[in-house]
């Protein structure tokens, strides 16, 4: 643009005469209101040059003449140069204006703009359809693993686990003859079981002891032991079904014992139907404490309550892991045949044999239980105290105007430890005379309804302020199971009978206290008048003593 300026404003020799302005295109107001003003100028000086004549002289005139045409010339001069500077303005806007144009016309910015909102439109529809195609998909994909695996998924949800407890039912003599009847109905199966297995092991039957013994120790030494094991199950099973069916198989080793018709309970009286009950507590009694004392064996032979036993135990492990790495399993697969068959038959057969070398025998009889662990305990403290007692330690010690009998009261020890210990009470505080060794009794609380807590056997002591009962669990060596109460505490103390169907006064002794809602019953009291007659005597005095020294009271 620059270049183009140059070769019109230097084409050519310059001329006083330029085009007249409002022939120029693109004019403006401006421009012409400036040439108008510009051309009425010459006239102006030559008037001025006409007045200015001075009649001195012509050469004064003359050089005012002069004078007047250089200041004209450079006037003349000055406006051409104004008139060239603006004739290329104009012409550079004319250009401009022309480029302007040709850009316009050339780039055509509605147009792109018009373009450019189609595509981006296009655009917005295209992702809106994608994202329309995807949730489609992935809720089809959805639906279609919730119908397919949405049960097993189901399965995996984490929550945390409710404590729900279960409604325990009330004591009920029915229930509970049912329910050992259930239980022997359902250990029938395990009980033939074993008789079978020591039947087949002490060769009860020669030639069927004598068939299995040759089948498993051909299948041990092949190697098919556990096969074999898998195959007698399926056979089992099978015998089984056919039993269901119909079928009666009857095959034992050993001969079935009949079992005695139990009549019918309607055609018991009241006193057989008491000694029905008595029975079944006795067998439930029973089985309890044999179940109690194989658990107490298994727990003191792995906590190391006797060390000899538990060391021979652990050195055997030590050995069969040896062995299980170094000898094949065809031998030890014998080895276990020989002993079933034939070692154990021998142990049964010689008893003095059998508590030599029967190692298994030995720490099974030597493992003691709970109870016996406490007798032996008690016997030891006992062994420490009377040789004491017999060099006079103690009486040396005795204050004066006490007695032995009165400082070994003082020191009372229940199975479970020191008496004051037991009960959480000062140090002063024993069993009278009377019941030094406490009454047996059971507690029956009528406010819970949990067997376990709603009948408890123990021991029933009474000292001077406090009537105090030692439950008998085994799983209560703390004294969250024992009973403390207090004598002024008492509303009531009557004689009460637990069966009114029994005749008698009754074995029971019912306290009611402000803390319980019904009153406790102390039951199956043997010596219950002697009981009652110590507790109401202490209750007595004690009560009196308390009126006198607080009347209010």
């Amino acid at each position: 643009m620059l270049k183009r300026l140059d070769k019109i404003r230097f084409r050519g020799q310059r001329t006083d005469v330029f085009l007249d302005l409002g022939d120029s295109p693109n004019t403006s107001d401006t421009e012409c209101s400036e040439e108008i003003l510009m051309k009425p100028r010459p006239s102006l000086e030559i008037k001025d040059t006409e007045e200015l004549q001075d009649p001195a002289g012509p050469g004064t005139l003359t050089m005012a003449a002069v004078t007047i045409q250089d200041y004209q010339r450079a006037e003349t001069d000055r406006l051409n140069d104004l008139k060239g500077h603006l004739e290329i303005a104009l012409l550079e806007k004319h250009f401009l204006q022309e480029e302007l144009r040709k850009l316009r016309e050339e780039t055509n910015v509605d147009t792109l703009k018009q373009e450019l909102e189609k595509e981006r439109s296009k655009r917005l529809d295209l992702e809106q359809k994608l994202n329309l195609e995807k949730e489609t998909m992935y809720s089809w994909l959805q639906a279609w693993l919730y119908n397919r695996f949405g049960a097993y998924i189901g399965d995996f949800h984490f929550q945390t686990e409710e404590n729900i407890v279960e409604p325990e039912e009330p004591l009920s003599a029915k229930r509970l003859t049912e329910n050992m009847r259930r239980l022997k109905r359902g250990a029938k199966p395990v009980i033939n079981f074993k008789r079978n297995l020591f039947a087949l092991s002490s060769w009860q039957s020669v030639y069927t002891s004598a068939f299995a013994f040759i089948i498993y120790m051909n299948a041990a030494w092949h190697g098919w032991a556990i096969p074999m094991f898998i195959f007698l199950a399926i056979l089992r099973l099978s015998l089984n079904y056919l039993i269901s069916r119909g079928w009666r198989i009857q095959w034992s080793i050993v001969p079935g014992v009949s079992e005695p018709v139990e009549p019918p309970k309607e055609d018991l009286t009241v006193s057989e139907k008491f000694q029905l009950v008595l029975d079944v507590a006795q067998k439930a009694q029973n089985l309890f404490g044999k179940m109690a004392d194989v658990l107490e064996k298994i727990k003191n032979l792995f906590m190391w309550v006797h060390p000899e036993i538990t060391q021979k135990l652990y050195v055997g492990l030590w050995v069969a892991l040896i062995c299980s790495c170094l000898i094949p399993y065809k031998l030890m697969g014998l080895y276990a045949g020989i002993k079933f068959f034939i070692i154990d038959f021998m142990f049964r057969s010689c008893p003095k044999l059998r508590d030599k070398y029967d190692t298994p025998h030995i720490i099974w009889t030597s493992l003691p239980t709970d109870p016996q662990l406490k007798e032996r305990g008690g016997a030891t403290l006992s062994r420490r105290i009377h040789p004491a007692v017999a060099h006079g330690s103690l009486g040396t010690a005795l204050p004066c105007g006490i007695s032995l009998e009165e400082q070994t009261g003082r020191a009372y020890n229940t199975k479970k430890g020191a008496f004051h210990e037991v009960f959480n009470l000062s140090g002063d505080e024993r069993p009278l005379t009377v019941c030094e060794n406490g009454w047996r009794c059971c507690l029956i609380n009528r406010d819970r309804k949990s067997p376990t807590d709603y009948i408890r056997n123990g021991v029933l002591f009474v000292t001077e302020n406090y009537l105090c009962f030692e439950s008998s669990s085994c799983r209560s060596n703390s004294s969250k199971k024992n009973k403390v109460i207090k004598l002024i505490d008492i509303t009531d103390i009557q004689k009460y009978k637990v069966l009114s169907v029994l005749p008698g006064s009754g074995m029971g002794i019912s306290i009611a206290t402000p803390s319980t809602q019904k009153p406790l019953v102390f039951g199956a009291m043997i010596h219950r008048d002697e009981a009652f007659d110590a507790i109401f005597t202490q209750y007595t005095k004690k009560v009196t003593m308390t009126t006198a020294t607080n009347p209010e009271t």
